[in-house]
């Protein structure tokens, strides 16, 4: 068991980077954070752009490090600009791709199926800064399958990590 800290949660009803990244990100809601969000088992965020979606179904949640966040290039950067679903704080995630692993924020457990990178693609280096693309490189997160039911929220959490 890993003591670690969800740091933010992001679900967008929209998907905002679709495109080229020079014309910009698609317009939608500043603040797209959360506070709590239900976890649906093969399903997804509820209220998410991938929710429910059959092409994303292995990669409907994106779980991303907060050690991996590119603060040299903009101190400010979250989830509002890597568009991922949840920023951790206290454990590689990277790291875990082909691992089951079972994140309690305090209402129960909810396990994933680390199911592959989340590469950084070259919206990276409009939404963040330039150069953050190649920065994120082996640290842009990963898709995960939810293999349960549950809730997280911003706070403190237990991480338990399983063979996949």
């Amino acid at each position: 068991m890993i003591e670690v800290e969800v740091r933010q949660l992001l679900v967008s009803p929209a998907h905002r980077l679709a495109g080229r990244p020079a014309d910009g990100p698609a317009p939608g809601p500043a603040d797209e954070r959360v506070r709590r969000v239900k976890v649906r088992r093969g399903l997804g965020l509820v209220g998410d752009r991938y929710y429910a979606r059959a092409a994303h179904r292995d990669a409907s949640v994106t779980i991303m490090s907060a050690e991996h966040l590119p603060v040299h290039l903009a101190p400010a950067v979250d989830l509002r600009h890597t568009r991922r679903n949840v920023l951790l704080a206290g454990v590689d995630i990277d790291s875990l791709v082909g691992a089951t692993v079972t994140l309690d924020c305090g209402s129960g457990p909810v396990p994933f199926a680390v199911n592959r990178p989340a590469r950084p693609c070259a919206w990276m280096d409009v939404t963040v800064a330039p150069g953050a693309q190649r920065a994120l490189r082996g640290g842009g997160g990963v898709r995960c399958t939810p293999l349960g039911d549950g809730t997280l929220t911003v706070g403190p959490a237990r991480l338990w990590v399983g063979d996949g």
